[in-house]
């Protein structure tokens, strides 16, 4: 929970800063089968040109394309499933009334520095960072904003750990 203040002694709590990553055992085994091998293309081939409904998350959630079926085929000749991956946070809302979002920080050790991620106030409790690389750790922290575009000091910090390719 947050009691110092960067600007403005409104923006009093923001708290619960937490992370979810998006994994799956394998997405490139797209047939269910539990494994990857050349029966997954077809599936990759068919959701890309729209026959099946899309329910890869190999290059961003339900995203089928040419770089899906390539990704697969790769797979399926024995080399990883490379995934774009994406980081979740959520956080429990300021306390104080005047607040309008909140802006996201990610370093790469802990205790920053940090840059700001996200290009606009967030207005929500969420956030969803998809600009991660597989095999890297990340921190995060959040600001609270008011409506003066003054900030709150830092919230805890979270950590992801991206895992690298699946094999």
């Amino acid at each position: 929970m947050l009691t110092a203040t960067r600007g403005v002694s409104l923006l009093r709590s923001l708290s619960g800063l937490a992370v979810a990553q998006t994994t799956a055992a394998n997405p490139c085994d797209l047939n269910n089968d539990n494994a990857v091998d050349v029966l997954d293309l077809p599936t990759a081939i068919v959701m890309r040109l729209g026959k099946l409904p899309c329910k890869a998350n190999i290059a961003g959630p339900n995203a089928c394309n040419d770089t899906v079926v390539e990704r697969v085929r790769a797979a399926a000749l024995g080399g990883v499933c490379a995934t774009n991956r994406t980081v979740v946070l959520t956080w429990t809302a300021s306390t104080s009334g005047n607040v309008t979002g909140y802006n996201i920080y990610r370093g790469d050790k802990s205790g920053g520095p940090y840059t700001m991620v996200n290009s606009s106030v967030v207005p929500s409790t969420t956030y969803t960072d998809a600009a991660v690389e597989p095999g890297k750790t990340y921190c995060y922290s959040a600001t609270a904003v008011d409506n003066g575009n003054n900030e709150s000091v830092y919230s805890n910090q979270s950590e992801a750990v991206i895992p690298g390719p699946v094999r």
